[in-house]
């Protein structure tokens, strides 16, 4: 039974193409041949409705770095500048090579974003450099360590139309097992590496030939890499909705200071929400964060004084609406880049 608060993605598309992207979230390089024979239709037409998907800005696959499973801390930063420069400052951020989910929360007068380093010992230099940028008034930086959803499980995972047969059918062999056993040792990263993750952070689905000549490897190599990466839970796919996919929901930030001993039941607790979009724990009296869609405010009421107000062991909440988004989970999109879907 679905909520009637939570916002529903992409819920003007069709049957079809939201089985294609319920495909796509489940393997982001998925066949087209092999959505096709799981949906019952051809795989022209799969690349078709992709092709036009991809296109209009409306969706794109990104192969994303796990920083926690590579060494590396993230962090929640909290920016609040003069009245005047906000967005000035927030589309700087949103330049970085460093930050991702960049946006404009409290009615545009606060930034918020995930600082994310390219490798271990690059943690603090945005920190560092953040109170000495002029109008920055105060800057308050979480770190976060721990995901209990959001990665490579969206809303797209519990909204879409595709039934278990389908999604097993779907389910990539090389996907680390859930839930994932933690690790002490950091899985490390060549230079080589790295040039095929920035590949695949701006398209998950960049062929095999184009990967093996950033990377200087033989393509068998370039497969064999990917799904070791895969496997190791360095490497998954998330997809990123562009354009006016999102503005009908009313998308907000949720802080919860839950007492220790109920941190892992709250946080497993609210990836069961179809409102959560995100959910992690994180350093500081505000131990959670998790990213919110509901339909409008009045849904936004109902979520805040019914299922979290039930969650044990809550001290105080905050939330503060999204004004608007200037980054999502990859690199800055630009339209001008886009090449032929494969």
């Amino acid at each position: 039974m679905k909520s009637d608060t939570a916002w529903v993605p992409l819920s003007d598309l069709d049957e079809l193409d939201r089985g294609i992207v319920h495909a796509l979230q489940i393997d982001g390089r998925a066949a087209f041949s092999r959505i096709a024979e799981v949906l019952g239709v051809s795989d022209q037409t799969v690349a078709r409705r992709y092709g036009r998907l991809r296109g209009s800005g409306t969706l794109r696959v990104l192969g994303l770095v796990d920083p926690l499973r590579i060494g590396v801390t993230p962090w929640f930063v909290r920016v609040r500048c003069t009245p005047d420069a906000a967005a000035s400052v927030g589309e700087a951020l949103a330049r970085r090579l460093d930050t991702r989910w960049v946006s404009l929360i409290s009615g545009g007068t606060e930034i918020f974003c995930l600082v994310q380093p390219a490798g271990p010992g690059h943690d603090e230099l945005l920190l560092q450099k953040l109170p000495r940028t002029p109008r920055v008034l105060e800057v308050v930086a979480h770190a976060l360590v721990h995901v209990f959803f959001g990665q490579d499980l969206s809303p797209v995972s519990r909204s879409g139309p595709l039934d278990a047969a389908q999604v097993a059918a779907l389910s990539p062999a090389d996907a680390p097992e859930r839930p994932a056993v933690a690790v002490t040792d950091p899985f490390l990263l060549g230079p080589a590496d790295r040039r095929l993750l920035d590949v695949l952070a701006e398209d998950g689905r960049a062929p095999v030939a184009e990967l093996a000549a950033a990377t200087g490897w033989s393509q068998s190599t370039v497969r064999r890499r990917m799904s070791e990466l895969r496997a190791a839970g360095a490497l998954y796919y998330d997809l990123a909705f562009d354009g006016d996919t999102h503005d009908t929901a009313m998308r907000s930030a949720l802080w919860l200071e839950v007492e220790p001993a109920r941190l892992a039941e709250v946080g497993e607790a609210l990836a069961q929400h179809e409102e959560v979009a995100f959910a992690s724990a994180t350093t500081g009296s505000a131990n959670i964060y998790a990213a919110i869609n509901c339909r409008n405010p009045a849904a936004l009421y109902r979520y805040l004084t019914g299922p979290v107000a039930r969650l044990p062991g809550i001290r105080r909440t905050e939330t503060a609406p999204v004004h608007r988004m200037l980054k999502g989970p990859g690199p800055l999109y630009d339209p001008r880049r886009t090449r032929s879907p494969s």
